[in-house]
């Protein structure tokens, strides 16, 4: 079984590009916080991995994927071998299946009449 899911802020805007084959991919990067004691005191022992989405997602998401926004990724893992200088090397990323928007982020508005409008008195019901 492959999978995972994980809750984080975005570290960078998300880049866009496409596959010859016309497939959209969006990649982007978020950051994981865990707390640990060390001492007395608790310290931030942050995670941080690189994502891939794919397809119609992709596309209709990449926009509001910008730096410190708080999203929610289920995916699979997926890792790279390579050899550069004669070492070899690896790394781990997550292919994702669903990006769901969580929180503001930064920038965000925070009034508590986002989404609300003025209305008019003429509402038919």
């Amino acid at each position: 079984m492959n999978n995972v899911a994980i809750i984080g802020r975005l570290t960078r805007d998300s880049e866009m590009k496409y596959a010859n084959s016309g497939t959209a991919i969006c990649e982007f990067s978020i950051a994981v916080n865990d707390r640990r004691k060390q001492g007395d005191q608790w310290v931030d022992d942050p995670s941080f991995f690189d994502v891939t989405l794919f397809g119609k997602q992709a596309e209709a998401i990449q926009r509001y994927l910008t730096k410190g926004k708080q999203v929610g990724v289920a995916g699979r893992l997926k890792q790279d071998r390579w050899e550069k200088d004669g070492q070899r090397r690896s790394k781990v990323h997550i292919i994702a299946f669903d990006v769901t928007l969580l929180g503001g982020g930064e920038g965000a508005r925070s009034d508590n009449n986002e989404g609300h409008g003025n209305f008019s008195d003429d509402i038919p019901f």
